[in-house]
């Protein structure tokens, strides 16, 4: 975390130094460590199987690998870079990012990440209005999958087991180990 005694805001997020990676979360920057192999594969392979479902069923719902901004409040504080993020209201997407939350996000731990993504990030996301988080631990080989958007208690899904998005009605089903291969 970069300290500063005042909050930042979307204007010191933009004028971040050239390639340094931070995400804004209440007002205070963290640091955004450069990703793993296996961190960019998941990410990379994630993306696909999501929007090739949502091409074959012709939906209109858009996905974006990181880096990607979503704005996640209006009050300036919260600017993050999702692993994944899945957006079907395109009134959200401006030439920055998302404004506002996407329907689908995906984290993918790393070492320097845990307590961000499985504990922070997850009360943001909720309170946001994100409806659906996966944070998938490579190291756990399982995902927590949380469903916001029924109130329902987070379910740990090994990586051998099928992963089913809530958001389209367990329609869409991946599984992770089969995409480390």
């Amino acid at each position: 975390m970069l300290l500063k005694k005042e909050l930042y805001t979307s204007d010191d997020y933009w004028n971040l130094p050239e390639g340094e990676r931070a995400e804004l979360i209440n007002g205070q920057f963290y640091a955004m460590a450069p990703p793993s192999r296996i961190h960019q594969k998941l990410c990379f392979q994630l993306s696909k199987q999501i929007d090739n479902y949502i091409v074959s069923q012709k939906g209109n719902c858009e996905v974006y690998p990181s880096p990607f901004a979503v704005n996640l409040d209006a009050e300036d504080k919260n600017w993050v870079e999702p692993d994944v993020s899945v957006i079907c209201d395109k009134s959200k997407l401006t030439d920055r990012g998302c404004s506002g939350a996407p329907d689908l996000i995906v984290e993918i731990v790393s070492p320097s990440s845990r307590k961000m993504d499985y504990v922070w990030k997850a009360g943001l996301y909720m309170d946001a209005g994100v409806r659906e988080y996966w944070i998938v631990d490579p190291v756990k080989e399982c995902t927590t999958k949380y469903y916001f958007e029924e109130d329902s208690a987070p379910v740990i899904v090994p990586f051998s087991a099928e992963l089913k998005a809530e958001i389209y009605q367990k329609q869409l089903s991946i599984c992770i180990a089969g995409l480390l291969e």
